[in-house]
């Protein structure tokens, strides 16, 4: 700010006046706000307070002050003025709109006084933040006057040498181009009066900033840009006559010369979001020229020139938008004097959705409302946001949860011993901290699975116990693990201990021996080889056949528990590493696997005898959801004092049931049998063995 440059007090109450100045002359503003202008000097100097402005001048003037020095105190902070979060940050601190009207008006002066200093360090410093920062406000304020002299003066600072080509050689064509402009006025003049439309119509060079600018875009000298004025018609009607007699004017100029259709901007119908309202074309002049032509009405035009500052009636729209939507919202302008007291009620509270923070360097982020420290280390980078154990908010420690506030200048503590936590996702507001805690937190989990993996195997070898992975599933299912994620997180976190993950393997591990169906381990008296001699059974080829008998001795099997065969079932015998002999159903799931992979360890089979145990079978049965089916099936197996129901389990959902039955029973005869008198049951569809 002023700052940048030494200033007497003196020199500064002649600025004040000066601002002042401008305040009232080319913005509109009075009482309050000039006030607070004109005591800034004393306030800087020490000779009054804020405190006692209000109890002499009001509580308005002091709030323009507070906002004032607010925002001195933002600039303390070196922020990178060019981004448009910077502008946003401003306009949330103000609180009064009035301070950057204030603001803007400083800067101007400021601009039109620096021009013989020998600080060009500070020359070019307050210049970038014009062109960067106060133009594109006035800007969106519809101050186009001020918006001009800010960009011209800062092009006659930052580029002497273009800013000084481009007026000579305005200046050299000045006499043809007024000429040029007076044999295009005085015809559209004439016809557009004898339509009955009281207006003025004049030319309007365009700044010398518009036209560096086309010359930088279009890649072409100055002679190159053909567009150097606008002609500008300026209607006088009544507010409801305004659409009707600009686009009766429109239709005028663009019967006596072509438009180029491309070239037209209807801000008519639809107004910028500043306020800015007019019709423009461009049309094919006298010479071939192309010529723009801007249609406005006097309302439009002082709205144009002088901005809104000066009419509007705050309507409480908040929001990131939230200035844009409050400008497009005015419509109903006051009468001057009226506007002037309606301005000492009003205060900003846009973005109250949003705030602005510094990091220690001066760049600015914006987050939502609500956000912590938290999401701003997340923000800066993952691996900051993980290792983030609190903040330094204006140099002030504070834990990870704190929420932040505009203005506030945030720095991040770290540890290498720190971890992202689940509670975290409560903390954070914004989705991209929480996308990428989520992240950490899967990551973390799959670096602590391999660790307790690894502790879990090397457990497992100290005790001298084979691990096998069938067994470790049906452990982690048993102790109440619907993941095996969260099973090795709660050995990595200490939770489940080690020994009675083991003890548990062991239990299931013993369990799994009994193999046949009525829970008698059975020796080799049980079964015979056709072939006399068991130790011809490791170098088996398909041609040898396991006969399954009771008869005979030395042989231990085991019934695989992917299948469950039952004697009479068609089965093979799969030889294991231990040497044992697993039986399986020749339909077995696992079946193909087995001999596509180990045709060597496959061992014929058959059934000898007759069947005495009894082996547990699982039936899936699927129906429509009729009252008493579940009776209608139990009553079939009841009847058969031969068949014991172990279990029974029914889902039912939209009319339809599907559930398991769980059968004691002999042989596959008499599983067949079952399963054709429970499909003659009604309403069963489907009946099949697991």
């Amino acid at each position: 700010m002023a700052e940048k440059f030494t200033f007497t007090y003196e020199e500064k109450k002649i600025m004040a006046a000066q601002t002042a100045d401008i305040l009232t002359e080319e913005i509109g503003l009075k009482g309050d706000a000039i006030e607070a202008v004109k005591l800034i000097p004393d306030i800087e100097a020490g000779n009054i307070t804020v405190e006692e402005v209000e109890k002499q001048h009001g509580e308005s003037v002091a709030r323009i002050l507070r906002g004032l020095s607010r925002i001195q105190q933002l600039y303390e902070k070196n922020p990178a003025v060019e981004s448009e979060n910077f502008r946003n940050l401003l306009l949330s601190f103000a609180e009064d709109m009035r301070v950057i009207l204030i603001m803007i008006a400083n800067r101007v002066n400021l601009m039109r006084q620096i021009r013989d200093t020998d600080n060009q360090e500070a020359k070019i410093e307050v210049s970038q933040e014009a062109a960067y920062l106060y133009a594109p406000l006035a800007h969106k304020l519809g101050l186009y006057k001020l918006k001009s002299e800010l960009e011209d003066l800062s092009l006659k600072y930052m580029e002497h040498d273009a800013y000084y080509h481009i007026r000579e050689k305005l200046s050299a064509t000045k006499a043809a181009r007024d000429a040029y402009i007076e044999r295009f006025i005085k015809p559209v003049e004439e016809k557009v009066k004898a339509a009955g439309i009281k207006c003025h119509i004049k030319g309007r060079t365009k700044s010398i900033h518009s036209i560096w600018q086309k010359m930088k875009k279009q890649k072409c000298p100055f002679e190159g840009v053909y567009d150097l004025f606008a002609i500008r018609i300026i209607i006088d009607c009544p507010q409801e006559q305004e659409k009707m007699q600009c686009w009766q004017a429109y239709s005028i100029v663009t019967d006596m010369y072509q438009p180029n259709p491309k070239r037209l901007r209807d801000w008519l119908s639809v107004p910028k979001s500043n306020g800015y309202e007019s019709l423009h074309i461009t049309v094919l002049g006298p010479e071939q020229k192309w010529v723009e032509v801007q249609i406005r009405t006097e309302r439009m035009d002082e709205i144009a020139e002088r901005g809104v500052a000066a009419h509007w009636r705050y309507k409480g729209v908040k929001g990131e938008s939230g200035l844009d939507e409050w400008l497009t919202g005015i419509r109903n302008m006051l009468e001057h004097s009226e506007g002037m007291e309606a301005m000492d009620q009003f205060k900003m509270e846009l973005y109250e959705d949003e705030v602005f923070v510094f990091t220690p360097r001066g760049d600015l982020f914006k987050f939502p409302a609500g956000a912590t420290v938290l999401d701003f280390a997340y923000h800066i980078h993952s691996k900051i946001g993980n290792q983030c154990t609190g903040g330094r908010i204006n140099g002030r420690v504070v834990p990870i949860r704190q929420e932040l506030k505009s203005g506030d200048q945030v720095e991040i503590l770290t540890s290498a011993n720190q971890k992202p936590r689940q509670e975290w996702l409560n903390i954070v507001k914004t989705s991209r901290a929480k996308s990428k805690i989520r992240l950490a937190l899967k990551e973390t989990q799959v670096k602590d699975g391999l660790f307790a993996k690894e502790m879990l195997e090397r457990k497992f070898r100290n005790r001298k116990i084979e691990q096998d992975e069938g067994t470790m599933f049906h452990v982690i299912k048993k102790m109440g693990f619907k993941e095996v994620s969260e099973f090795y997180k709660q050995i990595a976190d200490g939770v489940l201990d080690t020994n009675a993950v083991i003890d548990k393997f062991l239990e299931l591990k013993e369990a799994e021996k009994v193999v046949t169906g009525d829970n008698v381990a059975r020796s080799a008296s049980e079964f015979e080889l056709d072939e006399s001699k068991i130790a011809g059974l490791n170098q088996a080829v398909n041609d040898d056949v396991l006969v399954i008998d009771r008869n005979l001795k030395g042989l231990d099997y085991q019934l695989a528990k992917c299948c469950s065969p039952i004697y009479g079932d068609p089965v093979f015998g799969f030889v294991t590493i231990s040497g044992g002999i697993k039986i399986h159903r020749m339909d077995c799931p696992n079946a193909p696997e087995l001999r596509r992979r180990f045709g060597y360890r496959i061992v014929k089979a058959k059934w000898s005898g007759k069947g005495s145990s009894q082996y547990s079978i699982t039936l899936r049965i699927i129906g429509n959801d009729d009252i008493g089916i579940v009776n209608n099936l139990t009553s079939i197996i009841s009847k058969d004092e031969k068949l014991v129901l172990r279990s029974i389990n029914i889902d039912s959902h939209d009319g339809l049931f599907s559930g398991t039955l769980v059968v004691m029973i002999n042989d596959n005869t008499r599983l067949e049998a079952l399963i054709k008198k429970l499909r003659t049951v009604r309403g069963v569809k489907q009946v099949e063995r697991l």
